[in-house]
């Protein structure tokens, strides 16, 4: 792979990862998972599947930067993350995708995660 596209592969990462810190301790948790194995199961994916990808996970990292700075000016109402994904869209992904999306679902909506995060907190004195 050319060493441009490793660098702009890495730079997205790791701007999704640090986008993630403002989602609710849950939340980052499911997505830092999700961001880390589907960055490893592509790794090896021919060029036109990777500039997909990386087109996907550009406009999510936008769409959260946005609804992060939104929840900055609006810190009184609840925050909201996240987008309804389009009739058109889903009707492009396999049906692999479309399990994988489903499980994501589940795990994101139900009341007791299996993520159990804390966050940590200092002692009283």
């Amino acid at each position: 792979m050319p060493a441009a596209h490793v660098s702009r592969v890495r730079a997205l990462y790791r701007r999704i990862l640090l986008l993630h810190r403002v989602l609710p301790p849950d939340l980052k948790a499911l997505g830092d998972q999700y961001v880390k194995d589907e960055f490893r199961k592509h790794k090896t994916v021919g060029s036109a599947e990777a500039q997909r990808f990386l087109q996907e996970w550009e406009a999510y990292a936008a769409v959260l930067w946005q609804q992060a700075n939104e929840n900055r000016q609006n810190s009184t109402e609840k925050t909201c993350f996240g987008t309804a994904l389009p009739e058109e869209k889903l009707n492009d992904f396999r049906d692999e995708q479309i399990g994988q999306l489903q499980e994501l679902m589940q795990e994101a909506t139900k009341p007791n995660r299996q993520f159990s995060i804390t966050e940590s907190r200092k002692p009283k004195s």
